[in-house]
């Protein structure tokens, strides 16, 4: 429906021209649920039910729907789950400075209102200590065997 309703004709009369043209190109027929009861009305669903059902049905996470602010401060909560299986000192820090210049980012951008959360920056050495706190001890030091003597030549047997 691009078009613009013409002056002097009723909204009414213009949506049901709309409707009929459509019916006509066969643009109408085919649809999904067409001919089938609508879902029944649950009094007890909430918005925020509703919101979630409807997030599932689309492959959304519901995780994926919040503010930045809101976003970001989940994400901090998640730091040391995420940080966790991280090789090094360094890749723990890379992830906690990265997470800190998004959220420096985001106080600079104006908000949509003044309610809006704000989020707080990682302490990066309290999240490197946890890491280290938490990580598994490293697997013992293997020992090698010794090296075999070097094997004496046959001619060198002969001399000794």
């Amino acid at each position: 429906m691009t078009d613009r309703k013409p002056p002097g004709v009723s909204f009414e009369t213009w949506v049901e021209r709309q409707i009929s043209q459509a019916q006509e190109r066969g643009e109408l027929t085919g649809l999904r649920g067409a001919g089938k009861p609508l879902p029944a009305f649950d009094p007890d669903e909430t918005v925020y039910d509703w919101a979630i059902a409807k997030a599932r049905r689309e492959g959304i996470r519901p995780a994926d729907m919040l503010p930045p602010g809101l976003a970001l401060r989940r994400e901090r909560d998640e730091l040391p789950q995420r940080v966790a299986g991280l090789p090094s000192e360094g890749a723990v820090r890379a992830v906690a400075e990265d997470y800190n210049a998004r959220v420096e980012a985001f106080w600079r951008r104006p908000q949509e209102s003044r309610w809006s959360p704000v989020p707080g920056l990682a302490d990066v050495e309290a999240l490197v200590e946890g890491w280290y706190r938490d990580r598994p001890p490293p697997p013992p030091a293997v020992e090698a065997p010794p090296a075999p003597a070097p094997r004496r030549r046959w001619w060198q047997r002969r001399r000794g």
